[in-house]
């Protein structure tokens, strides 16, 4: 059997009254790590040149993070290239800072990112190809916290669906805008009684729809 240990892929930092940062990985868990590392390693550097606590707006920190993801990866460049391997990582940053609004970040493992729109109010890393219809069906700017978060919930069970190597703990955060506290936090094993009964209304919910679908006219179609 495979050894298979679970590493928790969220990060969050709160600095009170001032900002609310949550960081997301997927990718080399190596370089991952590294980076969170130096971002908990700048902030308790007073001779750092930068840390999250100083950007003047989301994009300077993702800039920041971007930075350290580069340098990660050149710094073992050599050994990865001679193994074959990949230590590329991608990021998701989201949160806010007082006095600006909400932001998300996808920030890629060149180190160069993109934000969220009003079309495309959402941002996926990792593997995304499964979950991304009913984030296309359902997420909308003016979506609530708390539906945004079961379609969350559903999009990453249809991806467990489809690729045994992602599995549970989902882990979720939700930010209220202009709230600079600690995020709402929240784990669900695949065991727990809330991940089960979504799961299951979920696929109860979806047989119910096909089957009220309209019959095709084969005739109609005949050829």
């Amino acid at each position: 059997m495979d050894y298979v240990a679970t590493y928790s892929k969220m990060s969050r930092f709160v600095f009170e009254n001032n900002r609310v940062l949550v960081l997301l990985t997927s990718g080399s868990l190596a370089t991952s790590q590294a980076v969170v590392n130096g971002i908990k390693r700048d902030l308790n550097d007073p001779k750092a040149d930068f840390d999250i606590r100083q950007g003047q707006d989301l994009h300077e920190v993702a800039q920041y993070i971007g930075k350290l993801s580069q340098n990660e990866q050149r710094l073992h460049a050599q050994a990865i290239e001679k193994s074959n391997a990949n230590n590329e990582s991608s990021f998701i940053l989201g949160g806010q800072i007082v006095g600006q609004a909400c932001e998300i970040f996808l920030i890629y493992p060149q180190g160069n990112f993109i934000s969220a729109s009003a079309e495309t109010p959402y941002l996926q890393i990792g593997e995304s190809k499964y979950g991304k219809p009913i984030l296309d069906r359902i997420i909308s700017s003016d979506l609530s916290l708390s539906d945004a978060a079961r379609c969350a919930v559903i999009s990453l069970d249809s991806t467990m669906r489809s690729n045994v190597s992602v599995g549970p703990p989902l882990e979720l955060a939700l930010h209220k805008q202009g709230v600079f506290q600690a995020p709402e936090h929240l784990v669900l094993e695949g065991n727990s009684a809330d991940y089960q009964y979504l799961q299951a209304y979920w696929n109860e919910g979806m047989k119910s729809a096909f089957n009220q679908l309209p019959k095709l006219d084969w005739d109609k179609y005949d050829l």
